[in-house]
């Protein structure tokens, strides 16, 4: 039973900048890869940012640059600190955690506007 708590989704301006936040609880055994994906209506759910157990990166081109991953393994946390933000980047952002299945949050809405 694992669950995945998101925080820090709301309302910011272009430019903006907001972070991300994702704590897993439950019965986990072990330091398993977290990443960040995002959808909005219409289109498909795409990887925003993705971080393995030791670390290792991986970004969307479209966020290359702006956005950065992180991790707190002792708490099995994971974070997306989102800068330079613009309405493109507005979406419904899910974290997710790769076991033996795979683990998706509820989603929190960003959206970027004036």
């Amino acid at each position: 039973q694992v669950q995945l708590v998101e925080s820090g989704g709301g309302l910011v301006q272009p430019g903006g900048s907001l972070r991300l936040s994702c704590a897993a609880s439950g019965s986990i055994a072990g330091i398993y890869p977290m990443g960040w994906y995002r959808q909005t209506p219409g289109k498909q759910r795409e990887l925003v940012a993705l971080i393995t157990s030791g670390g290792t990166t991986n970004y969307a081109d479209s966020v290359k640059g702006r956005f950065t991953i992180s991790r707190d393994n002792a708490k099995n946390t994971v974070y997306l600190q989102m800068n330079s933000l613009k309405p493109d980047d507005t979406a419904v952002y899910y974290c997710n955690l790769r076991a033996y299945i795979i683990y998706w949050g509820k989603g929190t809405l960003v959206t970027v506007s004036s």
